[in-house]
């Protein structure tokens, strides 16, 4: 048995407030690393980074959120939705200051991995508190509602690309640690609701996460997500230093680029919900394959991207890239949270996080050392679309989709 669903007999509609919030806390997590990513050629100036030593900083963001997440969704089940999310947002806080006055690598490389840190609540957090709020029928459209977050977070993010070419980066982030903290301090409306939880007494921290690691179809699960999420990485890490380098875009073309790829993300990430709700009956698994397979497509074409025209075929690419390998999210955390028992949806959230997060960990420095190698983008793309296929093929073949 469990308590009722927070604010039941409230007159509080989980699909405006509630939801709005968690659509917010992604709009501050991803401006907060976005902005690093769509700023990557005034960073890596001003740091003397080459493209390698660039892809470790996403290494340590990612590196830390795969730490984090299988603690955190832990977290998130004991605490319930609105404690955790404002924990959340005072790490990521403390993290774009930190940044903000970072003066090197090293300490760059400490704030992105404590911004890893602060977001690796906000998954497990968010598809907790859509898991609790509302009727599985209307579940994944509630996903990729909360999930619109992140390319919103990435337009905004975007327009930091293009404004740092008249305003200093170091107040380009304080801006967005105002962000985190605004959203931050409304979160704590959330730790005000009741938490919902099992009545029974609670079990050993570590209780839930030893049970969801012994599912070996969500273990399968947990890795082709990594996989996928090699190449969501890649795309956007290198999306902004691609579109300058190779094909010899300017700065605001190049952050347009970003944009275009976010915005494209914002409407189907919605629209991908409602197709799995509706015309899928709830089924995710088909929708996601096929999101897998067109992605590993249009990486693969990111080879043929240069000067002149091909910075026209760079943007049109960005819009279907947009629409397929940033546009899975919601999807696969709809089969994360609906792949285990109802008692550890933030636990399974949360490990599938760190699957995900070890590919966003592995993905950069990989592509950066290719081009650094190669003197050129094309392997790393190449490379890229052949780990996304992997993962399409694993979730085909080897992952069993959980009945409702």
């Amino acid at each position: 048995m469990t308590t009722p669903t927070p604010g039941a007999g409230r007159g509080d509609n989980p699909w405006t407030f509630r939801l709005g919030l968690l659509v917010l806390t992604h709009v501050a997590g991803t401006a907060n690393i976005v902005s690093v990513l769509a700023m990557a050629p005034v960073l890596t100036r001003e740091f003397g980074l080459d493209a390698t030593e660039f892809g470790f900083l996403i290494t340590a963001y990612y590196g830390a959120q795969a730490i984090g997440s299988l603690p955190a969704g832990g977290l998130v089940d004991r605490l319930g939705v609105g404690l955790a999310l404002v924990i959340c947002h005072g790490i990521m806080v403390t993290a774009a200051l930190v940044l903000s006055q970072a003066t090197g690598f090293p300490m760059a490389l400490a704030a992105l991995a404590l911004m890893g840190i602060g977001y690796s609540i906000s998954n497990p957090a968010t598809a907790r508190g859509v898991f609790d709020w509302f009727p599985p029928e209307r579940r994944a459209t509630a996903m990729g509602i909360k999930q619109v977050g992140v390319p919103l977070g990435g337009i905004l993010a975007a327009g930091n690309g293009a404004l740092v070419t008249l305003v200093a980066w170091h107040q380009i982030m304080l801006g967005v640690a105002g962000l985190i903290l605004i959203n931050g301090v409304l979160c704590l409306w959330l730790a005000r609701l009741p938490h919902v939880a099992p009545s029974a007494p609670r079990p050993h921290p570590l209780a839930n996460i030893h049970e969801v690691t012994k599912d070996w179809n969500l273990n399968r699960f947990v890795i082709l997500n990594g996989f996928y999420n090699f190449g969501q990485t890649n795309f956007f890490t290198f999306l902004t230093l691609f579109m300058r380098d190779a094909a010899l875009a300017s700065q605001p073309v190049a952050s347009l680029c970003v944009g275009i790829a976010q915005a494209s993300s914002a409407v189907a990430r919605i629209g991908w919900g409602v197709v799995s709700d509706t015309l899928f009956g709830g089924r995710r698994k088909g929708l996601t394959v096929g999101l897998g397979a067109a992605a590993a497509v249009f990486l693969g074409l990111m080879v043929f991207v240069g000067p002149g025209s091909g910075v026209t075929l760079g943007l049109g690419l960005a819009l279907l890239l947009g629409v397929t390998i940033a546009s899975f999210a919601p999807l696969v955390q709809t089969l994360s949270v609906e792949a285990a028992e109802p008692r550890l949806a933030g636990s399974a959230m949360g490990y599938n996080m760190m699957g995900t997060c070890l590919g966003g960990m592995a993905g950069p420095p990989i592509f950066g050392a290719i081009v650094d190698a190669t003197d050129g983008y094309g392997a790393g793309w190449i490379v890229t679309a052949a780990v996304v296929l992997v993962g399409t093929l694993i979730l085909a073949f080897w992952f069993k989709e959980r009945s409702r």
